[in-house]
């Protein structure tokens, strides 16, 4: 066969293959949108960046605990940011270590959480349960619940073991339930101000509307702590949902770092304050210019964090939606979504 008729051959060989990969991707394409769970598991395939730090890189002086985080234990994920802030997997942190170096600084960790109308009834009450299980594990917490009835609160705490404290903040509900998301940036700013300065080192701020299952312990504590959406984290940047509206202070456009969900963040008290303080004046700015950013608070969550790099990243295992499902990099739930029941919970009337 002369060499003209084998590249000839060769030639129709590439068209043929590469016609059936391009008829293989439409299938996937096809199916995955009229069958979103194979969508997601094809989700769960897209690489995440790895961790670019040298080998032995020391976060911080001295003997933090921050400095044995194993970065490179999980090369399946994304393990550390550009900016050189952890990125908190299972498999990367040694709990004792951590457990033992914040026990010789006697902390105590204040954590907030509103319920207000139907989120009371249905989620308040396994979430302190849970939380007074897993969440700090063997150190003081303070729980600031705002609540819209008392007497609720006050059958629900019965429950609770003595190693909380309980703080009951009385709150009304506003006339719809983005504007009780978003009112809370202003009240959690003013409950710093006031109480949790002279109460506690730490503070974290979580929806009522999830429950613990598993550790959520000191690993996860930092200056600045955000989280990663279990939603997006494995999406690429142009399908995060930041706010594109340039009239709003929360505008991004694409700008962002990561997709951060408001339904956890934490830190010292006095950078949580900033952050709460900077969302409530965004959210007040919008007010007056008659727009809403697309998701209210957590968009504003997420300019405040492109702005002001966080200093800790918590993974999805720290917030998980069971509906996404299984998924090979979560190794643990340690929060998790309850099953969103929005007809019921959001009606405030």
């Amino acid at each position: 066969m002369t060499s003209m008729g084998t590249k000839c051959i060769s030639c129709l060989k590439y068209l043929v293959m590469r016609q059936k990969c391009l008829c293989l991707l439409l299938v996937f394409t096809v199916y995955s949108l009229v069958n979103p769970v194979f969508f997601r598991f094809l989700e769960g395939l897209i690489p995440m960046e790895k961790c670019h730090l040298p080998k032995g890189f020391k976060l911080r002086p001295g003997t933090h605990a921050d400095n044995y985080l194993d970065y490179w234990t999980r090369t399946d994920v994304q393990t550390c940011t550009q900016w050189k802030a952890p990125i908190i997997w299972d498999g990367t942190f040694n709990a004792t270590v951590y457990d033992e170096m914040y026990k010789k600084q006697n902390i105590v960790i204040g954590l907030t959480v509103f319920a207000v109308g139907n989120y009371l009834d249905m989620f308040l009450e396994r979430f302190l349960v849970s939380a007074d299980e897993h969440f700090m594990p063997g150190f003081p917490v303070i729980y600031y619940v705002f609540v819209d009835d008392l007497a609720k609160l006050r059958r629900i705490s019965a429950r609770l073991s003595n190693r909380g404290i309980l703080r009951e903040v009385a709150v009304e509900k506003q006339r719809r339930w983005q504007d009780n998301s978003m009112f809370r940036m202003k009240l959690i700013k003013e409950l710093i101000e006031t109480r949790v300065n002279n109460e506690a080192n730490y503070i974290f701020c979580f929806d009522v509307d999830q429950h613990f299952s598993g550790r959520f312990g000191t690993e996860a504590l930092g200056d600045s702590v955000a989280l990663l959406h279990s939603w997006f984290y494995r999406r690429p940047r142009f399908m995060y949902p930041y706010e594109t509206n340039p009239l709003s202070a929360a505008s991004l456009q694409s700008r962002g770092d990561f997709y951060y969900h408001a339904a956890v963040f934490g830190g010292t008290w006095q950078n949580v304050r900033r952050l709460t303080e900077a969302c409530h004046r965004g959210i007040v700015e919008d007010k007056q210019r008659k727009v809403e950013a697309r998701w209210h608070d957590e968009s504003h969550l997420n300019k405040y964090f492109w702005l002001n790099k966080p200093t800790k990243i918590l993974s999805p295992e720290y917030c998980w939606d069971p509906f996404i499902g299984w998924r090979t990099d979560i190794h643990i739930f340690r929060l998790q979504w309850a099953s969103k029941q929005y007809e019921a919970s959001r009606q405030l009337d």
